[in-house]
């Protein structure tokens, strides 16, 4: 369980922990290139990244939020603190989306193991490739 979360952190395949899965920055490969299982395991599948992404960034804000008003107690500069608040929200959900799609891999997976029919699938991909 740790394991497939830890690769999910570091932006591996959960299944086997390759590393070249994206296409580019935010897009993944359909399959894994070396274990050939399939990202996106039924419709919808990304509504529990973008959760993590919206948790991870509303949790920043409170923090970035209340810590700037605990600091400059009691002359508060709205202002600065607007500016400081709101720029990591337009960032970090942006730069956060990659990690976050294989954090959710790697959670999902360990809660919802492959089925085996998935697993087949996967075994399928990969042979089919090699020859």
């Amino acid at each position: 369980r740790s394991t497939l979360i830890s690769r999910g952190l570091r932006r591996r395949c959960p299944r086997c922990g390759e590393r070249d899965i994206f296409v580019s920055f935010f897009d993944l490969h359909e399959r894994c290139p070396a274990c050939g299982i399939k990202f996106e395991r039924e419709p919808g599948y990304w509504v529990g990244s973008m959760i993590i992404i919206t948790t991870f960034t509303f949790a920043l804000f409170l923090v970035l939020l209340i810590g700037g008003m605990i600091l400059t107690w009691p002359d508060v500069p709205w202002d600065w603190l607007l500016g400081t608040t709101l720029g990591p929200n337009l960032v970090v959900p942006a730069l956060f989306s990659p990690r976050a799609k294989t954090l959710w891999m790697g959670l999902e997976m360990s809660w919802h193991p492959l089925e085996p029919a998935e697993v087949e699938a996967a075994n399928q991909h990969v042979a089919a490739r090699s020859a």
